[in-house]
C-alpha cells in the first residue's frame, strides 16, 4: 500500500506541477491597439510567464520537488511533502490571480484556470506526501555507500588476496579491477 501511496503522491506533484508551468507559458491575454488606416491594429499576448514572473520558476520547483519525494525517506520526505504543498499553493494563488484580474484587453481565463487547477493537484501530492510519507518506502540501499568494515578506520582495504593498498598513484587498469572485485578504488 505504501508503494501505491508514494506514486500516487508524486504524478500528483509531478503532473500538477507539469500542468501549471505549462499553463504559465500559454497566452492570457491579447490587446490590440489601434492604428490608423491602412495599418492593421497592433498585437500584444501576454503570457501568464510574462504577467507573474516568478509563477514559472515556482511551478519548476514544485516539478523538481515531486521528483525529490522518491529520493528522501522519513522526516525528511514530510518536510519535503510541506514545502511542496506551500509552493504548489503559491502556484494555484498565481493561477486564481489570473482568473479575478483586470490585465486589459481579451482575457483567456482557461490558461488561469489549468494553472490553478495544477497548484492543486501538485498541493494536494505535497501535502499527502506530509501526512503519510513518513512510512513510504524509500530508494534502495544500492545507492549508498556501503560502510567500512574497518572497526580502526584505516585507509587499507581488505579483498580476498589480503589487506591491499588505496587505490592513490596506480593505473587507471588497477583501478577497474579494483571495481570488479567490489572495492572501491577513491577510498582512501
Amino acid at each position: 500500500m505504501g508503494r501505491r501511496e508514494l506514486t500516487y503522491a508524486v504524478l500528483l506533484c509531478l503532473a500538477g506541477a507539469g500542468l501549471a508551468l505549462w499553463a504559465a507559458t500559454r497566452n492570457w491575454s491579447v490587446e490590440l491597439t489601434l492604428r490608423p488606416a491602412p495599418l492593421p491594429p497592433v498585437r500584444e499576448a501576454r503570457s501568464g510567464a510574462g504577467l507573474l514572473p516568478w509563477l514559472p520558476a515556482l511551478a519548476l520547483v514544485t516539478l523538481a520537488g515531486g521528483g525529490a519525494v522518491l529520493a528522501t525517506r522519513g522526516g525528511l520526505r514530510r518536510v519535503l511533502g510541506v514545502l511542496l504543498g506551500v509552493l504548489a499553493l503559491a502556484v494555484a494563488a498565481g493561477g486564481g490571480y489570473g482568473l479575478v484580474a483586470d490585465v486589459g484587453g481579451s482575457v483567456s481565463r482557461q490558461w488561469p484556470a489549468l494553472c490553478l487547477l495544477g497548484g492543486l493537484l501538485a498541493a494536494a501530492g505535497g501535502f499527502w506526501t506530509a501526512l503519510r510519507g513518513g512510512g513510504w518506502p524509500a530508494m534502495g540501499a544500492r545507492y549508498e555507500r556501503p560502510a567500512r568494515n574497518d572497526p580502526e578506520g584505516s585507509s587499507v582495504s581488505t579483498g580476498p588476496e589480503g589487506p591491499q593498498a588505496p587505490m592513490a598513484g596506480r593505473r587507471t587498469t588497477e583501478a577497474w579491477n579494483a571495481l570488479d572485485r567490489g572495492e572501491d578504488p577513491t577510498a582512501d
